[in-house]
Protein backbone atom coordinates (compact mmCIF):
# COMPACT_ATOMS: atom_id res chain seq x y z
CA UNK A 1 0.00 0.00 0.00
CA UNK A 2 1.25 3.53 -0.69
CA UNK A 3 -0.66 6.56 -0.19
CA UNK A 4 -0.59 9.94 -2.33
CA UNK A 5 -2.29 12.74 -0.25
CA UNK A 6 -3.25 16.22 -2.03
CA UNK A 7 -2.76 19.21 -0.04
CA UNK A 8 -4.60 22.50 -0.28
CA UNK A 9 -8.21 21.58 0.78
CA UNK A 10 -7.43 18.22 1.47
CA UNK A 11 -4.71 18.34 4.27
CA UNK A 12 -5.10 21.78 4.89
CA UNK A 13 -8.87 23.06 5.75
CA UNK A 14 -8.22 26.11 3.19
CA UNK A 15 -6.34 26.37 -0.52
CA UNK A 16 -2.69 28.33 1.36
CA UNK A 17 -1.81 29.57 -2.12
CA UNK A 18 -5.44 31.47 -2.28
CA UNK A 19 -5.04 32.54 1.39
CA UNK A 20 -1.63 34.12 0.59
CA UNK A 21 -2.00 35.78 -2.48
CA UNK A 22 -5.43 37.44 -0.63
CA UNK A 23 -3.26 38.62 1.83
CA UNK A 24 -0.40 39.38 -0.16
CA UNK A 25 -0.85 39.69 -3.99
CA UNK A 26 -1.51 42.70 -6.15
CA UNK A 27 -4.88 42.27 -6.98
CA UNK A 28 -4.21 41.28 -10.59
CA UNK A 29 -4.06 37.76 -9.11
CA UNK A 30 -7.49 37.56 -9.69
CA UNK A 31 -7.32 38.15 -13.61
CA UNK A 32 -5.35 35.39 -13.39
CA UNK A 33 -7.68 33.31 -12.00
CA UNK A 34 -10.00 34.01 -14.50
CA UNK A 35 -7.82 33.73 -17.47
CA UNK A 36 -7.52 29.94 -16.17
CA UNK A 37 -10.85 29.49 -15.62
CA UNK A 38 -11.83 30.61 -18.96
CA UNK A 39 -9.12 27.93 -20.34
CA UNK A 40 -7.26 31.05 -21.78
CA UNK A 41 -3.79 29.68 -19.80
CA UNK A 42 -2.93 26.74 -18.20
CA UNK A 43 -2.89 26.19 -14.29
CA UNK A 44 0.97 26.04 -14.48
CA UNK A 45 0.78 29.48 -16.27
CA UNK A 46 -1.43 30.84 -13.91
CA UNK A 47 0.32 29.98 -10.65
CA UNK A 48 3.59 31.50 -12.16
CA UNK A 49 2.22 35.04 -12.60
CA UNK A 50 0.37 35.02 -9.24
CA UNK A 51 3.35 34.22 -7.44
CA UNK A 52 4.99 36.77 -9.06
CA UNK A 53 2.95 39.34 -7.48
CA UNK A 54 3.05 38.19 -3.93
CA UNK A 55 4.40 41.05 -1.63
CA UNK A 56 5.24 40.73 1.55
CA UNK A 57 8.47 40.31 3.72
CA UNK A 58 9.09 36.36 5.05
CA UNK A 59 7.85 37.41 8.63
CA UNK A 60 4.39 38.58 7.00
CA UNK A 61 4.23 35.09 4.64
CA UNK A 62 4.77 33.13 7.62
CA UNK A 63 2.36 34.82 9.74
CA UNK A 64 -0.19 34.41 6.71
CA UNK A 65 0.67 30.28 6.54
CA UNK A 66 1.02 29.60 10.49
CA UNK A 67 -3.03 30.95 10.49
CA UNK A 68 -3.58 27.60 8.44
CA UNK A 69 -4.93 24.40 10.15
CA UNK A 70 -5.25 21.15 9.50
CA UNK A 71 -8.19 18.93 8.98
CA UNK A 72 -8.96 16.96 11.49
CA UNK A 73 -7.56 13.92 12.15
CA UNK A 74 -4.87 14.12 9.50
CA UNK A 75 -1.77 14.09 12.05
CA UNK A 76 -3.10 10.85 13.58
CA UNK A 77 -3.36 9.24 9.95
CA UNK A 78 0.09 10.39 9.20
CA UNK A 79 1.15 8.60 12.46
CA UNK A 80 -1.01 5.62 11.55
CA UNK A 81 0.82 5.23 8.63
CA UNK A 82 4.00 5.56 9.90
CA UNK A 83 3.73 2.71 12.77
CA UNK A 84 2.17 0.58 9.80
CA UNK A 85 5.23 1.06 7.09
CA UNK A 86 2.42 2.56 4.71
CA UNK A 87 4.87 5.16 2.41
CA UNK A 88 2.31 8.84 2.45
CA UNK A 89 3.61 11.32 -0.10
CA UNK A 90 1.89 14.92 -0.21
CA UNK A 91 1.42 15.60 -3.66
CA UNK A 92 0.37 18.81 -4.84
CA UNK A 93 0.22 21.91 -6.85
CA UNK A 94 0.37 23.90 -4.50
CA UNK A 95 3.92 25.50 -2.81
CA UNK A 96 6.89 23.71 -1.48
CA UNK A 97 7.88 26.18 1.25
CA UNK A 98 3.99 26.41 2.29
CA UNK A 99 3.51 22.70 2.54
CA UNK A 100 6.73 22.81 4.69
CA UNK A 101 5.87 25.70 6.79
CA UNK A 102 2.32 24.27 8.08
CA UNK A 103 3.18 20.43 8.34
CA UNK A 104 6.58 21.65 10.47
CA UNK A 105 4.47 23.18 12.82
CA UNK A 106 2.44 19.80 13.46
CA UNK A 107 5.60 18.14 13.65
CA UNK A 108 4.71 16.66 10.16
CA UNK A 109 8.10 17.52 8.51
CA UNK A 110 9.55 14.90 7.25
CA UNK A 111 6.53 13.69 5.24
CA UNK A 112 7.83 13.71 1.33
CA UNK A 113 6.44 16.36 -0.59
CA UNK A 114 6.07 16.63 -4.32
CA UNK A 115 5.04 20.46 -5.11
CA UNK A 116 5.78 23.90 -6.98
CA UNK A 117 8.73 25.67 -5.57
CA UNK A 118 9.05 28.73 -3.87
CA UNK A 119 12.54 30.51 -5.37
CA UNK A 120 13.61 34.06 -5.52
CA UNK A 121 13.53 36.95 -2.62
CA UNK A 122 10.43 38.81 -0.58
CA UNK A 123 8.78 41.17 -3.07
CA UNK A 124 10.74 39.53 -5.80
CA UNK A 125 9.30 35.34 -5.94
CA UNK A 126 9.07 32.83 -8.51
CA UNK A 127 7.88 29.92 -8.80
CA UNK A 128 9.89 26.88 -10.23
CA UNK A 129 7.76 23.82 -11.53
CA UNK A 130 10.31 20.67 -11.91
CA UNK A 131 7.37 18.68 -11.85
CA UNK A 132 5.57 20.04 -15.08
CA UNK A 133 5.26 17.31 -17.87
CA UNK A 134 4.49 18.32 -21.08
CA UNK A 135 1.30 17.10 -22.39
CA UNK A 136 0.07 16.91 -18.95
CA UNK A 137 -3.85 16.74 -18.89
CA UNK A 138 -4.62 19.03 -15.83
CA UNK A 139 -2.07 21.59 -17.68
CA UNK A 140 -0.61 21.63 -13.98
CA UNK A 141 2.89 22.89 -12.82
CA UNK A 142 2.96 19.35 -11.09
CA UNK A 143 1.97 16.02 -12.93
CA UNK A 144 0.14 14.44 -10.08
CA UNK A 145 -0.28 11.09 -12.90
CA UNK A 146 3.32 11.02 -13.21
CA UNK A 147 4.01 11.62 -9.87
CA UNK A 148 1.61 8.14 -8.98
CA UNK A 149 3.28 6.19 -12.03
CA UNK A 150 6.77 6.13 -9.85
CA UNK A 151 4.94 3.73 -7.83
CA UNK A 152 3.04 1.95 -10.11
CA UNK A 153 3.92 -1.87 -11.52
CA UNK A 154 6.10 -1.90 -8.20
CA UNK A 155 5.94 -5.31 -6.49
CA UNK A 156 5.87 -3.35 -3.05
CA UNK A 157 3.15 -1.60 -3.90
CA UNK A 158 -0.39 -3.92 -4.07
CA UNK A 159 -2.67 -1.13 -3.35
CA UNK A 160 -2.11 2.75 -4.88
CA UNK A 161 -4.19 4.93 -2.59
CA UNK A 162 -4.98 8.82 -3.96
CA UNK A 163 -7.16 11.38 -1.08
CA UNK A 164 -7.77 14.44 -2.87
CA UNK A 165 -10.35 17.16 -3.46
CA UNK A 166 -9.53 19.41 -7.03
CA UNK A 167 -9.23 19.85 -10.66
CA UNK A 168 -5.56 18.87 -10.43
CA UNK A 169 -6.60 15.49 -8.66
CA UNK A 170 -9.33 14.65 -11.37
CA UNK A 171 -6.98 12.69 -13.99
CA UNK A 172 -4.53 11.00 -11.37
CA UNK A 173 -7.76 9.85 -9.75
CA UNK A 174 -8.44 7.40 -12.22
CA UNK A 175 -4.82 5.70 -11.63
CA UNK A 176 -5.78 5.34 -8.26
CA UNK A 177 -6.92 1.79 -6.74
CA UNK A 178 -8.42 3.19 -3.53
CA UNK A 179 -10.02 6.73 -4.22
CA UNK A 180 -11.00 9.27 -1.28
CA UNK A 181 -12.43 12.28 -2.61
CA UNK A 182 -14.56 15.16 -1.75
CA UNK A 183 -15.50 18.72 -3.28
CA UNK A 184 -14.93 19.08 -6.45
CA UNK A 185 -13.10 15.67 -7.11
CA UNK A 186 -16.43 13.74 -5.46
CA UNK A 187 -18.43 15.23 -8.46
CA UNK A 188 -15.79 14.51 -10.83
CA UNK A 189 -15.89 11.14 -9.77
CA UNK A 190 -19.24 10.29 -9.41
CA UNK A 191 -20.34 12.38 -12.59
CA UNK A 192 -17.85 8.96 -14.30
CA UNK A 193 -19.14 6.26 -11.97
CA UNK A 194 -15.64 5.83 -10.25
CA UNK A 195 -15.67 4.11 -7.35
CA UNK A 196 -14.60 6.49 -4.50
CA UNK A 197 -14.65 6.83 -0.64
CA UNK A 198 -16.72 10.50 0.30
CA UNK A 199 -14.32 12.03 3.22
CA UNK A 200 -14.75 15.08 5.47
CA UNK A 201 -11.58 14.50 8.09
CA UNK A 202 -9.32 11.79 7.93
CA UNK A 203 -10.49 9.32 11.25
CA UNK A 204 -12.70 7.79 8.57
CA UNK A 205 -10.00 7.52 6.05
CA UNK A 206 -7.69 5.79 8.63
CA UNK A 207 -10.41 3.16 9.51
CA UNK A 208 -10.83 2.74 5.74
CA UNK A 209 -7.29 2.12 5.16
CA UNK A 210 -7.07 -0.08 8.22
CA UNK A 211 -9.36 -2.61 7.16
CA UNK A 212 -7.94 -2.45 3.33
CA UNK A 213 -4.51 -3.03 4.92
CA UNK A 214 -5.46 -6.00 6.99
CA UNK A 215 -7.48 -7.74 3.97
CA UNK A 216 -3.52 -7.26 2.35
CA UNK A 217 -1.94 -8.90 5.01
CA UNK A 218 -3.99 -11.95 5.50
CA UNK A 219 -3.92 -12.63 1.48
CA UNK A 220 -0.44 -11.89 1.25
CA UNK A 221 -0.60 -15.11 4.20
CA UNK A 222 -2.50 -17.49 2.15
Amino acid sequence: MQVFCDFDGTIAKVDTTDLVLTRLADPSWEDLEGRWKRGEITAAECMRGQVALIGGDDAALDAVLDSVELTDGFVSFAAWCQANAVPLTVVSDGVDYFIARILGRHGLGHLPVIANRLAGEATARRLEQPWSRAGCAAGSGVCKCQAAARAEGGEDVPLLVFIGDGRSDFCVSGRADLLFARDALADYARSRAMPHHEFSDFHTITATLAGARQRLVRRAAV
